[in-house]
């Protein structure tokens, strides 16, 4: 599955962020693109990247390859809400119903 979120956070404040968010998988460093981080293992292979878009805010992209919704998948998504969070500490999560 593909995830993004677009946030006002500097692309080093959100890639710090998901070293410390993912630090159990052990993230590492794409080779020779210090924008990315990627984890392949038992749960599957995960690709975290940042880029500057229009200047003001940075696009965060997530690629699993899985399907559906998978534990990496909500571990995503858990970490585009504390990057959220980190942006606008006002931000509560709230159900939609």
């Amino acid at each position: 599955m593909r995830h993004f979120h677009r946030t006002s956070l500097t692309p080093d404040t959100v890639l710090t962020s998901a070293d410390r968010f993912f630090a159990a998988l052990g993230l590492s460093r794409g080779a020779g693109d210090a924008r990315s981080r990627s984890y392949s293992g038992t749960l599957g292979a995960l690709r975290v990247s940042v880029k500057m878009e229009g200047g003001h805010y940075t696009v965060v992209e997530a690629d699993t390859d899985q399907v559906g919704e998978s534990r990496l998948d909500k571990n995503v998504k858990r970490f585009f809400n504390a990057v959220h969070r980190t942006a606008d500490p006002r931000h509560t999560i709230e159900a939609g119903y």
